[in-house]
């Protein structure tokens, strides 16, 4: 029997590897997201194909509110949830909304500051008019439950002056508040420009009254993320380019268009405001995806007063890794 030539052992060789590389394609990730026009920059990396750079393809889930997003981040049906990180200490920490817990449960990445704001129906125009009034929130134990009481409190007002009730994430809590099911909520930008178009009354914004917070985040499961280290890199670098891109200047026109695409009811003038108030400088994206720790304090103090099941909380770092960040930065 002839033995075939070491160039043709190669060939086939190479071949079969080329074959199976394209068989596996890229890596598929799982994305849990709240609606809303703070996911620009995962639209950016979709449109500019800057995940298929890193070689992995995104597909992103609404959630209808922080409860089912978390739980099913924990069970694994989700590999990602840009969600506030106070949902990810909640759950780490047993004082979720859900009894279920995630002990491995920690953010890897930062994306905003909160872009939060006290949104009232019409005919309230200052926070001590909402006494006796009905304030919603998502879930009274996590997210940004806290910072509406926060805010409620600095402006006179603590329970029982007020009523709340559950209404889900931020798109159902807008839809509710726009139907007047309620008097107050906090919404994140750009929800409250659309509002405003309408008639209802901004109250307060949480980056003026409480300073640096630590709004969204890229959370993951740690035992997931050892196991899917070059995704979760290649997801961050991906993330962070659709951010610097959308802060250059030059790409100011495509990057309206392409938040239009993805919010069509939105007018060209909110558009114009949207992109005002989430590219701030000092309170828009953040810059690179850097997380901001004295931000995650503020979370924390906030979570220590107001969280009805007291606990001892560790220090910011404690629910924040950089390995894959700081992979991702080198880069």
């Amino acid at each position: 029997m002839k033995i075939p030539c070491l160039r043709v052992v190669v060939a086939l060789v190479s071949g079969l590897v080329t074959m199976s590389t394209l068989a596996e394609g890229p890596a598929r990730l799982e994305v849990i997201v709240f609606a809303g026009g703070f996911n620009w920059p995962i639209w950016v990396a979709q449109e500019k194909g800057f995940f298929r750079e890193n070689d992995i393809a995104v597909n992103v889930t609404p959630t209808p509110g922080s409860v089912y997003q978390l739980v099913n981040l924990i069970d694994g049906k989700f590999d990602i949830a840009m969600t506030a990180i106070d949902n990810l200490i909640a759950y780490r920490e047993g004082q979720g909304e859900d009894p279920k817990v995630g002990p491995d449960l920690v953010a890897v990445m930062g994306a905003d500051q909160g872009f939060l704001k006290l949104v009232a129906v019409p005919e309230i125009t200052s926070i001590g008019e909402l006494r006796g009034k009905t304030v919603s929130v998502d879930a009274r134990t996590t997210g940004y439950a806290f910072v509406l009481f926060e805010l409620l409190e600095r402006g006179g007002l603590r329970e029982p002056d007020y009523k709340v009730e559950r209404a889900g994430g931020v798109l159902q809590r807008f839809q509710a508040l726009m139907e007047k099911k309620h008097d107050g909520t906090l919404l994140l930008s750009p929800f409250e420009v659309q509002a405003e178009a309408r008639g209802f009354h901004t109250l307060a914004s949480a980056s003026q009254v409480l300073g640096p917070y630590q709004g969204l985040v890229a959370g993951v499961r740690q035992s997931w993320a050892t196991n899917h280290r070059e995704a979760l890199v290649g997801y961050i670098r991906a993330y962070v380019k659709g951010v610097e891109w959308l802060y250059d200047p030059a790409n100011k026109t495509e990057a309206i268009a392409l938040l239009r695409k993805n919010l069509p009811s939105m007018s060209a003038e909110g558009a114009e405001t949207t992109y005002r108030l989430l590219l701030d400088p000092k309170t828009g994206f953040q810059r690179s995806g850097a997380i901001n720790l004295e931000g995650v304090s503020q979370v924390l103090a906030l979570r220590s007063k107001w969280s009805e099941q007291k606990k001892e909380l560790g220090q910011p770092t404690k629910y924040y890794d950089s390995t894959y960040y700081d992979m991702a930065m080198r880069h």
